[in-house]
């Protein structure tokens, strides 16, 4: 059993700041605890906007506090996502975030993330893994 709280992971390697200063995550179940995704709670900065495509992952999404415009870049249709609003990247689908007050979430991949990713220029994490070795207890 693991017990983790975000304020334990807060400093740490888990602590993730976007390369861009557009975005914070906190993830507190990784790949290395080999339970077949990986959990994040992530902020969203007010005023910025995002482009993303998880080629190589799945992604959910939990709107938990905050407001963000959501735009299928493949479609053109725009969601307005707030607080108890879900979205699930289940295509692949190449989306933009503009976010109108800071934009706190929580996510679920699959395949899990390592916590070393951050967005490429096309806006995707890479498909890293973990060594084989015991999972991570703490």
């Amino acid at each position: 059993m693991i017990v983790r709280s975000f304020k334990d992971i807060e400093g740490t390697d888990r602590h993730v700041n976007a390369k861009s200063g557009t975005w914070e995550s906190k993830r507190i179940v990784l790949a290395k605890e080999r339970v077949g995704f990986s959990l994040h709670e992530t902020t969203l900065y007010a005023g910025t906007e995002t482009s993303m495509w998880y080629a190589n992952h799945i992604e959910a999404v939990l709107c938990v506090e905050g407001e963000a415009e959501l735009t299928n870049d493949e479609t053109g249709e725009k969601y307005t996502i707030t607080p108890g609003t879900m979205y699930l990247l289940d295509g692949h689908e190449k989306h933009t975030m503009r976010i109108k007050e800071d934009f706190r979430c929580v996510c679920v991949f699959n395949p899990p993330v390592t916590g070393r990713e951050d967005h490429d220029e096309n806006g995707v994490y890479p498909l890293l893994t973990e060594p084989e070795s015991e999972p991570e207890t703490v």
